[in-house]
């Protein structure tokens, strides 16, 4: 048969296929969707507490029904596959599984994760399973939370248990999601639970948060069948000095250190970065560091996780300027950066998100690109990508969210750069699954591929969950005309 285009000088380009067995996986946390807090005998965690302060959450809204995903597992399965989904990152609920953090575990929490690890399976979808999304047992942050050493070992006991108990059916673990937000946030903002405003706190937890992953790979790797894969999913900043100036170079430096290196440093390469400890000599010593720590936290792991949703922008202060907050998640008039109080943020240019973080997925493949090259032969997976919009419910009943599908996009052609220029990046988790409850700001910003009705909880998938759908069951970056 002729070539019906012999003569065509411009043949359409290829779509952009990604690697096979790449994983297509949406996420969730267990505080924001499960609902059930005192169901089966979950105890409070810090976020029940934090949620029940007067100012401390959007119009007092908590997670005590959330979307209710505890009750309604089964029909979220059968959602993710009928998008296609091939993978489904959700978080264990600590107090639900080892009320107060210590002792016994609840089989009936337990149970839980067995019987939605089992839908999963059937479903033909991964299960991925983290061991902590920022909600602590009340009880234990009672006792000092996560700036004391014990709450580290009571970490590794709780993976212990959730290993023995699921790991006949969950193969992919993290241990921690963006350690960062718990102890910097929690500890030092107070933006987010505990509400401590304390940085000599959030550095005790960061290390704290390092020693307990170290302790919690341990205990799965001994709890766990041979081939399970373990990771970390950690949300690095994509940090950029304002200008090329000395002064600026310095504060994005500092921003590094405390933002990516303090978690990296010790897991990845086994000691903190020197200059950390020097841009927080006047607050701290770090002699909660005990000898044998940095060996224990620095445990060797089958793949990363990288969160990210916008780039990280910073200059010097000048004296006698107050500098602007950025945490990632929300402002607070409490610096979440010790060491760098007098470093100012700024937001990149371009289009923003209903966050107000600006739409840039060029810091996603610097990332990528540069964990590839720092760490040749770790592979990653982006474990949080995606964004808040004010979506609508049409007359028809549907939600059409072309912002969304389109910023899913940008960020997936960056990966998919990434993986071009080398890195080797095994899968995508776009956040969230559902619209959920958005810590400190409530049920108001909307990230969810999925809607949910906030009166009668209804599930509708929005077109760009339609169209992420067909990119997962093709594994090509198609385009978005029709999603």
């Amino acid at each position: 048969m002729a070539d019906p285009h012999p003569s065509d000088p411009h043949p359409p380009a290829a779509v952009p296929r990604f690697p096979a067995g790449f994983l297509w996986g949406a996420a969730t946390s267990a505080y924001q969707v499960e609902g059930a807090a005192a169901e089966d005998g979950r105890t409070p965690s810090i976020w029940d507490t934090f949620c029940r302060v007067p100012g401390r959450v959007h119009r007092g809204q908590t997670g005590d029904v959330a979307t209710d995903h505890y009750h309604r597992y089964r029909d979220d399965v059968r959602l993710m596959a009928e998008l296609g989904l091939t993978a489904y990152r959700f978080s264990v609920s600590w107090p639900r599984v080892r009320p107060t953090g210590r002792g016994p575990a609840s089989q009936r929490g337990l149970d839980f994760y067995r019987r939605l690890a089992d839908e999963l399976l059937t479903a033909g979808i991964t299960p991925v399973a983290t061991l902590y999304h920022w909600d602590l047992p009340e009880e234990l942050e009672a006792a000092g939370g996560w700036p004391e050493r014990a709450t580290a070992e009571r970490f590794a006991e709780y993976a212990a248990l959730v290993g023995e108990a699921v790991g006949d059916r969950v193969h992919r673990w993290t241990t921690l999601n963006e350690p960062w937000c718990s102890a910097f946030l929690g500890y030092g903002s107070g933006v987010h639970a505990p509400g401590r405003t304390d940085p000599v706190a959030a550095l005790r937890a960061a290390h704290h948060l390092n020693l307990g992953h170290g302790l919690a790979v341990q205990a799965l790797r001994a709890a766990l069948p041979a081939g399970a894969l373990l990771s970390v999913a950690l949300n690095l900043h994509a940090v950029r000095p304002l200008t090329p100036s000395a002064p600026d170079r310095d504060a994005a430096r500092r921003i590094d250190a405390v933002g990516n290196r303090v978690f990296l440093g010790p897991m990845l390469e086994g000691a903190y970065p020197k200059d950390l400890l020097d841009d927080t000599a006047g607050l701290t010593d770090w002699s909660f560091v005990r000898p044998g720590d940095p060996a224990t936290v620095h445990q060797p792991l089958d793949w990363l996780g990288v969160n990210y949703y916008t780039p990280t922008v910073v200059s010097a202060t000048t004296e006698g300027t107050e500098p602007a907050r950025q945490d990632g998640h929300g402002g607070g008039q409490v610096s979440p950066w010790p060491g760098a109080d007098r470093v100012g943020f700024h937001r990149a240019p371009g289009d923003v998100t209903a966050m107000d973080w600006a739409v840039d997925p060029s810091g996603l493949h610097e990332l990528l690109t540069g964990m590839a090259r720092r760490y040749p032969g770790l592979p990653l997976a982006v474990t949080e990508n995606g964004a808040a919009y004010e979506d609508e419910v049409g007359a028809d009943g549907a939600v059409d969210d072309p912002h969304r599908a389109a910023y899913v996009r940008a960020h997936l052609a960056a990966v998919h750069r990434a993986v071009t220029d080398g890195a080797d990046v095994r899968g995508y988790f776009l956040w969230s699954l559902l619209d959920n409850f958005e810590w400190a700001y409530g049920y108001e910003k909307r990230f969810g591929l999925v809607h949910v009705d906030p009166r009668t909880l209804a599930r509708t998938p929005k077109s760009s969950a339609h169209w992420y759908g067909r990119v997962a069951r093709s594994g090509e970056l198609l385009p978005l005309d029709g999603a």
